[in-house]
């Protein structure tokens, strides 16, 4: 069983799409969920879903600890022409997961009490993102 989600984002930061799996999967019986961002510029994250701070500050630190390459500590950057957050978007990517494996029982996701599933956006301006979804019954 398979499906494309598309995830539109407002920029920067994480959009939870949980809700949207969680309805795909009714019915589905156990095995195991496979999730896989389509892009090279944003990633997939399994995170708190309580407190919206936690998302926040995630997107705080990976600004910290990746600025934009307009920043004079990114000077060595060579990949500028699609602009200041797309190379840094890119490492960003390449340091947080763009796949997701969740195992599902009886068509849920066996997902614990504070957990959410996560299209973390890593360019400025918004986007609709494409996450492929396979399930397998096992």
């Amino acid at each position: 069983m398979q499906t494309t989600f598309t995830i539109a984002t407002r920029g920067a930061g994480l959009t939870m799409f949980t809700t949207e799996v969680s309805r795909w999967l009714e019915g589905a019986g156990d095995g195991l969920l496979t999730l896989m961002v389509r892009h090279t510029s944003c990633s997939l994250l399994i995170q708190e879903n309580a407190d919206p701070d936690v998302r926040v500050d995630l997107a705080e630190f990976f600004h910290r600890l990746v600025p934009p390459a307009d920043d004079y500590s990114m000077a060595y950057l060579t990949h500028v022409i699609e602009g200041p957050d797309d190379m840094p978007a890119h490492i960003k990517a390449a340091l947080l997961p763009v796949s997701l494996q969740i195992p599902v029982q009886s068509g849920r996701m066996r997902l614990g009490t504070w957990q959410g599933i996560y299209l973390f956006e890593h360019r400025s301006a918004p986007h609709h993102r494409k996450v492929a979804a396979h399930f397998s019954k096992g």
